[in-house]
């Protein structure tokens, strides 16, 4: 350990707790719905979401390498002190806003705060244009596509199971949404823990401890033991805005819901995007919600979330930004 720098073994404990509060923040995304209609326990459904959460950080790395390297040129991470500015910045926010129970988006805290970081050491010549134009289309189009989706799922269901015996219907979905609950956590290990296993990387990379932008073994199962950790820990405040304040969810509406991000959330995974897998599900709450009439989604909470979601670009970038000047002023 004495000859590891103390820059490295930072940026890999912030990259961690971040991770941590990402699980924190987004175990909502996975198990919300199935707690707010009552087919799992709370403590069913946050021990599921954690264990596959964990397996879904081991089913792919294409996210890892899309933000270790595809947004700010490598060369901008010479010093590792961006790295723990952007991971300050991000980690902070996620904790705050898991705190107040909003469910926000960590992949937009952490690519704001790392273009934040790397214009303030680098400048704008740091930046990937391409590779950020298409995180940043990535995440827009994602939640459009989660509530399309969704509203298109619950439309059909409600078609095909018109005839059909309402407690019978309730009975299949509360089994069925077990199954699209486990499905939800899992696609969300394998897009969220990625991203924090891309950071690692990166540092290995830039430190000299790896040679080339492979995401070791051991960085895997860190990242995926502490998204897990926060995930079983559980955000209650966040679990209670996704999965009972939006809308008033029934079995069904839970199933379509999370099959529909899930969907979403898998594809963009096996192609290398990170997206908020937050407002994903919770864009396929709303579309799920909207089949029965507007004014069963509940829009104030849904405005809240939303200015939650619009602040976090501009606060993680300032933040990280103010931070990486600091501390070059202070080396």
């Amino acid at each position: 350990m004495a000859d590891v720098p103390v820059a490295l073994i930072v940026v890999m404990v912030l990259a961690l707790a971040f991770d941590f509060s990402n699980g924190l923040n987004d175990a909502a995304n996975a198990i919300a719905t199935v707690v707010g209609t009552r087919v799992l326990s709370p403590t069913k459904a946050i021990l599921m979401s954690a264990c596959l959460n964990i397996a879904g950080a081991f089913a792919g790395t294409a996210v890892a390498k899309t933000v270790g390297s595809g947004i700010i040129k490598p060369e901008a991470f010479s010093d590792l002190y961006v790295l723990i500015a952007a991971l300050s910045a991000a980690a902070i926010w996620t904790f705050l806003t898991s705190f107040y129970g909003l469910p926000i988006s960590a992949s937009h805290a952490l690519i704001a705060s790392i273009v934040g970081a790397g214009i303030a050491t680098a400048g704008t010549d740091a930046l990937i244009a391409s590779g950020l134009f298409k995180v940043l289309i990535a995440l827009l189009v994602a939640p459009l596509a989660g509530f399309a989706i969704g509203f298109v799922v619950m439309t059909a269901i409600n078609w095909l199971f018109r005839s059909s015996n309402p407690g019978r219907v309730y009975n299949v979905f509360g089994r069925l949404q077990i199954l699209s609950a486990a499905f939800m956590a899992f696609s969300h290990g394998n897009n969220d823990a990625q991203k924090t296993m891309g950071i690692m990387t990166m540092a290995l990379l830039v430190s000299g401890r790896i040679q080339e932008f492979v995401v070791p073994w051991w960085v895997i199962l860190l990242a995926a033991l502490a998204m897990g950790s926060g995930t079983a820990i559980g955000g209650w405040r966040v679990i209670k805005t996704l999965g009972m304040r939006i809308a008033k969810l029934r079995p069904v509406d839970g199933f379509a819901a999370e099959s529909s991000a899930a969907l979403v959330i898998t594809v963009a995974s096996r192609l290398g995007l990170p997206l908020s897998t937050t407002h994903v599900i919770s864009a396929g709450i709303t579309g799920v919600g909207s089949t029965r009439r507007l004014s069963a989604v509940r829009w104030g909470i849904a405005r809240s979330i939303l200015l939650a979601w619009v602040l976090t670009f501009p606060v993680c970038g300032i933040f990280a930004w103010g931070v990486a000047e600091i501390i070059e002023l202070a080396t």
